[in-house]
Formats: structure tokens, C-alpha cells, sequence
């Protein structure tokens, strides 16, 4: 909601700073987004009388224009708008000025004749496209006949002002008026706000000689209201009316559509006025849309109505797509002689479903479905037949049709001191309080700590007793509030293990050149099925916003992958990035809500070493992907052993560059290479992934870090080269090594791998180092030599290793 400055201070007195009240405001429960001055960085604009204009010699377009600015002699500035003509006062910007985008305008020639500054359209000083009027759009703005040559031009546009952008919650939408701000601020101030009553003059001519309304259902329209205005002359609207629209952020059309724009932002009261020629008939119907029925919108789109639409007709024909938008065929033009007035209250639940069903949101929509004055939906009708009337010179026929009223009447609330100070810890006097709902414009009465209160109809979300404990608290001031901590045992502020353990992780990532990524966790249903480290069934979203975000993830990696394809396309191609974020997993279509699970993923492509003077490039490879998992593993300290299988299995996977990582006998994840084909979908280059079950991971058993001192004795090493079949993994002889090597075998080291012509076809040649140490003692070479031969005894026995 754009509040106007200006605008508020005809309502309440304030003799403080747009700033100031936008922190006020904002302290007291409705926060302010922005305060704009819409002169802001503008300067040397003003006035300017066009004496005469003549073509410009040696342009088709330009004019040469002679303009008064108020010294002794016209200036010539060259313009090229379309509509510029002798007779206008016009927005002069003067040599040295700054206009919109903080352009500064200097003397110049344009094709050889001097130019000594710009005659300026709405946009070119700082005016949205979309508030500009229609009849200005594609060229300079035409001042008001009264203007003053020479004199500033901010006043004469209303950009003297500064505009409040409030940030309105669904609970208090009594703001989405200014005269629901004006009691906001009044109660802030505590100042009463004082309103204009606008009463039409009627003619003796009865309104049911023209027209008859009904309300097939009082629900759908508790409240439905018209008033017909004759004899209208359709032009535009005072200047001082426009003003007003376009600082809220709304077009100027002309003095019909404008006053029920301009007391939609005055009551928070929604309007719509129609062409009464075009209506067909004499009679107005509020009814359901027949299914399938036909209505083209003031948008030029035509709609298949639902039976859930509430729709206005002329009897038989949907004129009006209720509460959200008027229909094209009887809107107002300039040929309107005859005005038929709505004002009304329609049912929130449908406003709601029917602007979300055509995507038509709008102010009006908005504000019919979070609520509407009920005191205020007549005296807005009157207001804006009156000024109608007025800016139109029309008649106002007598009386108003009321097919369905609510009779207005203010909420009692009753709530006791003691439970107000109980609830917010303080100890606020009945006194203190009393003041309080008399500044928010309540009736209230006080006997023995226990308050009646009535609470007028302007605060309809105001109904129960937390709602005034609430009022009390914003307005006495949340910054009053004492600090204070539980009598009970509070939450200490440390970290939980699982805590601890995921920063650490996050640590030991990054510290291994890994940026942390955050994805959507809407994802299409492909991508959703990509990666999963287990069978699940997708969850889709009801209403998804896009084709792209319809599905909940049940992987990180695809995520990462899009990560990388966005910075790849735009020329970095050295990569390397990870993800902590929770996947949604169901075990079947059946079921209904998703299991979520904590994962962590990581991504790398590129070059892990980049090329220098003394050294080549060197691009990831499986083994760094792998160590950086390994290290990460590490960290948990579990129990269990850590083992990596190769897997064919993973569609999206490398076959062969591709292993599941199993603690004990449970799969916590995978890594390896993506597969060519994805990266190829993906258009990344060759990229290596891993995903962890991060969940499982946090709840396996742990073993304790014991600290055990560095020995003193020498280590004693020993080689053997093995001649295997080229499907033994390293893990099997390693396993087998170290089951077998004694207490004192420390490490083993794989330090060469050979295949080729020099051994036969299907085998491989591997070469380890193990180490031997006795923290205790001197290792003798016996001691040594007995446990290494066990070691051989078994990798011939059980691996079928040939030593060589």
C-alpha cells in the first residue's frame, strides 16, 4: 500500500517527518519498506510557456520551439514530441539540470540548431510507464492553464510529496486505506483523524424507473449497492485527482473510472461502474456462472466461467466477473452518458479462487478477500456519486438499490487487566490501558481491572481477547518490554553433537575447495528420479507456479548439476561445489506425506590444478573426488568399516568410474563420474559427484577418539609385487593383507599397477609397501618376516595371487 504524505495530513495533523512516521509506523506493528521522495535527485525542473514552434530545417521530426521561462527573452530548445505546440505550459528541464537515472541535461545542438534545454515527458523525470496518463504516454506532458512560468515544477505534479510504502499483512488489512492509516496513525499519535462526508445532491427522479437489482444468494453478496448517475460527460479527471492515483501507483483514465480508483484507495472500498446503455437490460442479477459460460474481461481476454465464479448480469448475459474485473462489453468510454454505481461485499472464499483461477489479482480482488469495512460500504457509494457527479456534471438519481445490507455494528470484546499484563510480563496500569483503546478510536469502559471494549467496524480482525492484548502491546511499545529469561531451565547455547558434526563437514568441504550451493527443492519429476540412492515415489505440488518447479527432489545432485551448467555457460569452467539440504522420499504413490531426509552432495569439474610455468593442468579424476569423501567419512569416526563397491547399476553413472559406499552392511551413498549422456543433457564437461546419506550417517554407531603417542621405535617395511586376475579389487587385497599381518602391521600401500604385453591377457600386476611398527619395542627382522609370510600364505590361498 503507497500511502501519500500529503494526502494523510488532510486527514490527521503531523508535524513530523515522512521519515520519522515511516519508524513509527514501523515500531508499532506495519512495517514501511520505503519512504520515496518522487523529487528526489530532480533538480532545475521547471515551468515553461511554448511562445511558438516552427520545423526544424534539417529534421522531419523536431520542432524549434521558442520557450518563456520566465526571464526577459523565450529560449529555443529543440523537442521532438509529437504533441508539443505553441499555447502549452510544459516541464522545462534547464541546462545543468538532473532529470530521471540522474541524467544531467546540457546546452547542446541538435543537427546544427541550439538546443537550451528539454521539454520533458512524465517518464523522463522519473514517471512509471504504467501510472503516466494514456493521453501523454508517447509525448510531453501539458501543464495546468495556471502554472507559473519559471517556477519550480514539482508542486504542480505532486512530486513534493513522499510516499510510505507499507507492507500490509494479511491480518491487518484495514490499512489498505488511507483512511484505515490515518486511524493507525492517529492511534500511534494519538491524534483523531477528522474525514469529509460527501452526500450526492439527488434529482426527483426515483433510480427503479431506470433499473431493478437482485441477489440470487444473500451469501455470495451480503452487501450489494448501485446508485445511476445521468447526463455524464466523460473527460479527464482534476489534476489534484490524478496526482493522487498515480502516487499510489495507479493510471489516470478518466473522471469515472479515476473516482472509483481513488475511493478504493480513500475507504478500502472496491468500485466498478458501468456503461448503463451497455448493459442490455433494466435489471441487475448477482448470480453463479452457468459452467462453460462466456465472459470477455476489461483485459481483452475471454473466459470459460466456473459455477463457483459470482458473476454480475444483466438478467441472462455475465456482464462482470464479480469482485476481480469488469466485463469489456460494458465498460465506460467516452460515449458514456449514463453511470450504473456498484459498491458491495462479495463472499472472500470466491473472490479469492476466482482471481486465482484466471490469474486476475488485482487491488480490488485483494482487498474483497481480506475484508472490507461493512460501516463504510454506503457512505464510499455516495462519496464517489457525488464526486462523479461533480467532475461530470451528471445527476444523480434518487435513492439506492439495496437487493441484499448489512447493518453495521461495532465487535465487544471483554478482556481483564490482569490477563493483559500477564500475557505480555508487564504490569500496565487499567489507567494506561484505558488510554490506549481510546487512541485506537474504541469504545471502552472500565470496571475493576475488566474492560468492555467496542471495537468499531473499521478494525474487523479485531474479535477476541488476544486481539486488544495485542493492541496494548504495539501501541504501550514492544521496545517498554522488560528482558527477561525463563524461571525454568533454559536451553543452553551450545551446539548439539549433530550440530557440531555438520559444521565440521561444512568445514573440511570447503577447506577442500568446495563452494556450498543452495537449490530449489522443486525440481521436474525427470530430475527428481535422477540420483536416488533408493527406490521412492515422486510428491508433485497441487498448484505449481512452473512446469520447472513441480516436483519435491529426492537427490542433491541434479540440483548441483544445474549449478554447474549455469556457471559453465557463462565461461567458468573450473568448478567444484557441495549441498547439505533435506530430499523428500515416499515409499510408494500411496502414501501421503514424503519422508524428509538429510543428504550432502558435492559436484567438481574442470581442472582441480591449474596450469602454470612449472607445472600442466591437472583435471579431476575419480581418486580426488574419492579422498574428499574419504576425509569427509572420516570425520563421523564410525564404527563400522567404510568399504566402496563398484557398481553398473547407477543409470545416471559412469559404469565404470562408479562405486556405492557402504558402512558395514548398510548403503549410505555413491561416487563417481556422471555419466557421458547426462553430462551431455546437461551440457557440462566430465564431472565427478558424490551423494551421502547424511541422516544415516549422523545416527551410526561412533567410536570413540582414543589419543595414542607417537612411537620412538623405527618402522620396517616390506614389498611384494602380485600377479592377479584383472577383476580382484584393491579393497579385497588389502582386506586380506590386513587380516592377516599381525598386530603390528600399521599401513599398506599400493604403489605401482601395471597391465599390458608384459604379463598375460586378464591379469594385473600390484606392488605394496607394509609397514611394520611395535610402539612398545625394537621390531626384530624375524618378527617381521614370520608375519609377512602369513600375508603372502594368504593372498596366494584366497586371492590367488601369484608373488612375482
Amino acid at each position: 500500500m503507497k500511502v501519500s504524505y500529503n494526502w494523510l495530513k488532510d486527514y490527521i495533523d503531523l508535524d513530523v517527518t515522512p521519515e520519522e512516521l515511516a519508524n513509527k509506523i514501523t515500531l508499532t506493528g506495519i512495517e514501511v519498506e520505503d519512504t520515496f521522495h518522487p523529487d528526489a535527485g530532480l533538480k532545475k525542473i521547471v515551468v515553461g510557456y511554448v511562445v511558438s514552434t516552427k520545423p526544424h530545417p534539417n529534421s522531419d521530426h523536431l520542432q524549434l520551439c521558442q520557450v518563456d521561462l520566465g526571464a526577459s527573452d523565450p529560449v529555443q530548445i529543440v523537442c521532438g514530441a509529437p504533441n508539443v505546440a505553441a499555447g502549452q505550459k510544459v516541464i522545462v528541464a534547464l541546462p545543468g539540470s538532473r532529470i530521471a537515472n540522474n541524467e544531467k541535461i546540457k546546452k547542446g545542438k541538435m543537427r546544427g540548431e541550439v538546443s537550451n534545454g528539454m521539454i520533458c515527458a512524465l517518464q523522463e523525470i522519473g514517471f512509471s510507464t504504467d501510472v503516466a496518463p494514456q493521453a501523454y504516454a508517447d509525448g510531453i506532458y501539458v501543464l495546468p492553464a495556471d502554472a507559473k512560468v519559471g517556477a519550480p515544477v514539482y508542486p504542480y505534479l505532486g512530486m513534493d510529496d513522499a510516499i510510505l510504502d507499507l507492507a500490509i499483512t494479511p491480518n491487518r488489512a484495514d490499512a489498505q486505506s488511507m483512511r484505515g492509516v490515518a486511524y493507525e496513525v492517529g492511534a500511534v499519535y494519538a491524534k483523531k483523524p477528522h474525514f469529509d462526508v460527501a452526500k450526492p445532491v439527488e434529482t426527483a427522479k426515483p433510480v427503479t424507473d431506470v433499473l431493478q437489482a437482485s441477489v440470487a444468494a444473500e451469501k455470495d453478496a451480503p452487501s450489494y449497492n448501485l446508485r445511476v448517475i445521468e447526463n455524464v460527460k466523460i473527460q479527464p479527471s482534476p489534476l489534484w485527482l490524478q496526482i493522487r492515483l498515480w502516487n499510489a501507483g495507479i493510471r489516470p483514465i478518466n473522471n469515472v473510472v479515476d473516482v472509483t480508483n481513488y475511493v478504493m484507495l480513500d475507504y478500502g472500498q472496491p468500485m466498478h461502474a458501468f456503461d448503463y446503455d451497455k448493459i442490455g437490460s433494466k435489471e441487475i442479477l448477482v448470480r453463479r456462472a452457468t459452467e462453460g459460460e462466456a465472459l470477455t474481461t476489461l483485459d481483452g481476454n475471454e473466459h470459460e466461467l466456473s459455477a463457483d465464479d459470482i458473476v454480475i448480469s444483466n438478467g441472462t448475459k455475465a456482464i462482470n466477473l464479480a469482485g476481480v474485473m469488469g466485463g469489456l462489453d460494458s465498460e465506460i468510454t467516452d460515449q458514456t452518458t449514463t453511470v450504473v454505481l456498484e459498491a458491495a461485499i462479495f463472499d472472500p472464499m470466491h473472490i479469492r479462487k476466482s482471481a486465482q483461477r484466471y490469474n486476475l489479482r488485482s487491488e480490488a480482488s485483494s482487498r474483497f478477500e481480506k475484508g472490507i469495512n461493512k460501516g463504510t460500504v454506503l457512505t464510499a457509494l455516495d462519496h464517489a456519486a457525488s464526486l462523479i457527479a461533480d467532475f461530470s456534471d451528471g445527476d444523480v438519481l434518487a435513492g439506492i438499490l439495496s437487493p441484499t445490507k448489512i447493518v453495521p455494528a461495532a465487535t465487544v470484546v471483554e478482556v481483564s487487566q490482569e490477563r493483559i499484563n500477564h500475557v505480555l510480563g508487564m504490569q500496565i496500569s487499567a489507567a494506561e490501558i484505558t488510554k490506549i483503546f481510546k487512541r485506537l478510536a474504541f469504545g471502552v469502559s472500565e470496571m475493576n481491572g475488566q474492560f468492555k471494549v467496542s471495537v468499531p467496524t473499521h478494525r474487523w480482525d479485531i474479535s477476541i481477547p488476544a486481539d486488544l492484548i495485542e493492541e496494548v502491546a504495539r501501541l504501550y511499545g514492544y521496545d517498554k518490554m522488560p528482558t527477561t529469561l525463563p524461571a525454568s531451565a533454559s536451553t543452553p547455547g551450545i551446539l548439539t553433537p549433530q550440530q557440531r558434526r555438520v559444521r565440521q563437514m561444512a568445514q573440511l568441504l570447503e577447506a577442500s575447495g568446495l563452494n556450498q550451493a543452495i537449490s530449489y527443492a522443486l525440481t521436474t519429476s525427470e530430475k527428481a528420479s535422477q540420483f536416488t540412492l533408493i527406490p521412492a515415489a515422486t510428491t508433485s505440488v497441487a498448484w505449481p507456479m512452473t512446469v520447472d518447479h513441480a516436483v519435491l527432489r529426492m537427490n542433491l545432485v541434479s540440483g548441483l548439476l544445474d549449478n554447474l551448467a549455469y556457471n559453465i555457460a557463462r565461461k567458468q569452467v573450473n568448478v567444484a561445489l557441495y549441498e547439505q539440504g533435506r530430499v523428500f522420499l515416499k515409499q510408494d504413490a500411496k502414501t501421503t506425506r514424503p519422508e524428509e531426509v538429510e543428504y550432502v552432495a558435492g559436484a567438481v569439474t574442470g581442472d582441480w590444478q591449474a596450469k602454470t610455468w612449472n607445472q600442466a593442468a591437472k583435471p579431476v579424476d575419480f581418486y580426488q573426488i574419492k579422498g574428499i569423501v574419504a576425509a569427509l567419512l572420516n570425520q563421523f569416526n564410525l564404527k563400522a568399516t567404510v568399504t566402496y563397491h563398484a557398481t553398473a547399476t547407477r543409470a545416471e553413472m559412469h559404469p565404470g568410474r562408479t562405486a556405492d559406499i557402504y558402512v558395514g552392511d548398510q548403503l549410505v551413498g555413491f561416487v563417481g563420474q556422471i555419466h557421458p549422456q547426462v553430462e551431455k543433457v546437461y551440457r557440462i564437461k566430465p564431472t565427478y559427484v558424490f551423494q551421502l546419506n547424511l541422516t544415516a550417517l549422523l545416527t551410526l554407531e561412533k567410536q570413540a577418539v582414543v589419543y595414542q603417542a607417537i612411537s620412538k621405535y623405527p618402522v620396517i617395511t616390506r614389498d611384494v609385487a602380485l600377479l592377479v586376475a584383472s577383476d580382484v579389487t584393491n579393497q579385497a587385497i588389502t582386506d586380506a593383507i590386513f587380516a592377516k599381518g599381525g598386530a603390528h602391521l600399521k599401513n599398506v600401500t599400493l604403489f605401482d599397477s601395471y597391465t599390458g604385453s608384459k604379463i598375460e591377457k586378464g591379469k594385473k600386476s600390484l606392488a605394496y609397501t607394509l609397514t611394520y611398527q611395535n610402539p612398545g619395542a625394537t621390531l626384530t627382522d624375524d618378527e617381521v618376516n614370520t608375519a609377512f609370510a602369513k600375508v603372502e600364505k594368504t593372498l596366494v590361498e584366497q586371492i590367488g595371487a601369484v608373488i612375482r
